[in-house]
């Protein structure tokens, strides 16, 4: 008997739970082994009831035998726990799933900077946009996009990724055959859908759910892009914070209800995002090869009129009609003397406390004497009026050069 045959068993004991299951691989090694424990070993085991390990005793291999024979017709890869491709980054999370039926070619996940981007179904234009943008640039900078597939942000995350040539992961809250549409047969090209549930697996609304830790094991870190307040989103964002992952959020109208789950995240401390290398930038270090910034803006979302390359050492031509003395620094700095006046007292403390040098946001916290959640949330503000930036460290920039 193949050892992958043990391994799907154990997997479709739709009765025994991911964290039994997990807990049995924790004692006994590898499915071959739980399979041939001695009986009544399972009743003894912490964490297996009565009921599950009654299921385990009967040792019935005809169901696994069944799935590997529909796995072939459906053209799916079945990736054990033990198999090399098998992610050491999902292996560690609190309830590994023990079978990943694949469809498409699954990377070296350990070996990539992939980002979950997730955010509610019911989008607006301007949630699609930037969960569409910022998959692209995050593919563009050297990531790859994790998605769920679903409507919505989702999608449209994932249509990112595939619009930027990159890679795209799909995690699947349902069986392969239940999954369907041209944006599946897309991400499959260069990417892959995986999925824990067997062919066959009738589906559940507790799947969705389940998938989340499927989604953030696989991630460095998660995106939510847009989110009302009760949302499956803010779910994921727990999921991701309990298993250690970074969670940013980007900004969205205060007065939106379907950006209330969003706003909540950075209050609490997500870190604001606007563009895809706000992301990978904080993971840069760990992937230095692969990570690296870009233009990463769709070419459709450039200005229609491109500017033509300077060459070294040539300032450009001032446009005709316009003197010399028009210098458009000087606009800027008209502009952002505009812009200061109409900042609150606390937004202009915050300024003021940001250095020439890109600043620790714990430093302008120890300065301004403000609390840290008030300068996450004014931070964020700033960096929607484009008078702050985000980098890399939790750190920030003014997006203009002081003048003495």
């Amino acid at each position: 008997m193949s050892a992958v045959t043990y391994w799907v068993w154990l997997s479709s004991l739709d009765t025994v739970s991911v964290r039994a299951k997990a807990a049995l691989i924790r004692r006994f090694g590898d499915a071959e082994s739980v399979y041939f424990a001695p009986h009544g070993s399972f009743s003894a085991l912490e964490g297996v009831s009565a009921a599950e390990a009654a299921v385990l005793e009967r040792r019935d291999l005809k169901a696994a035998e069944e799935i590997l024979r529909d796995c072939a017709d459906q053209d799916l890869s079945v990736v054990t726990m033990q198999d090399a491709l098998y992610p050491k980054r999902l292996k560690a999370i609190y309830a590994p799933p023990v079978v990943l039926y694949v469809r498409g070619k699954l990377p070296r996940i350990d070996d990539e900077a992939a980002i979950a981007i997730v955010g509610t179904r019911s989008a607006s234009p301007y949630g699609l946009k930037m969960g569409r943008q910022i998959a692209y640039e995050i593919v563009r900078c050297g990531g790859i996009v994790v998605s769920g597939l679903t409507s919505g942000i989702d999608a449209a995350a994932a249509r990112g990724a595939l619009d930027a040539d990159g890679v795209c992961i799909g995690v699947l809250g349902t069986a392969h055959e239940q999954q369907d549409g041209e944006l599946s047969y897309d991400v499959c090209r260069k990417g892959a859908l995986v999925s824990e549930y067997a062919p066959g697996r009738v589906s559940q609304r507790s799947f969705f759910r389940e998938r989340n830790r499927i989604s953030a094991g696989l991630s460095l870190g998660a995106v939510a892009v847009e989110a009302p307040e009760k949302s499956g989103t803010l779910l994921f964002a727990a999921e991701a914070l309990e298993q250690g992952r970074e969670v940013f959020a980007v900004p969205g109208n205060a007065d939106a209800p379907g950006c209330r789950g969003t706003n909540a995240l950075l209050k609490d401390g997500a870190t604001p995002v606007t563009c895809g290398w706000d992301v990978l930038s904080e993971f840069a270090a760990r992937f230095p090869d692969k990570i690296r910034p870009v233009e990463a803006r769709r070419a459709e979302e450039r200005p229609a009129a491109a500017e033509q390359p300077v060459r070294e050492n040539e300032k450009p031509a001032p446009p005709a009609g316009k003197k010399e003395i028009d210098k458009e620094k000087s606009v800027e700095y008209i502009d952002l003397r505009k812009q200061l006046g109409l900042l609150s007292e606390t937004q202009l403390k915050i300024v003021s406390a940001i250095e020439k040098e890109p600043t620790h946001v714990d430093d302008i916290v120890e300065k301004t004497g403000l609390g840290a959640a008030t300068v996450l949330t004014q931070l964020t503000v700033l960096t929607v009026k484009g008078l702050v930036r985000r980098m890399p460290g939790n750190r920030v920039a003014l997006n203009v050069v002081r003048r003495p």
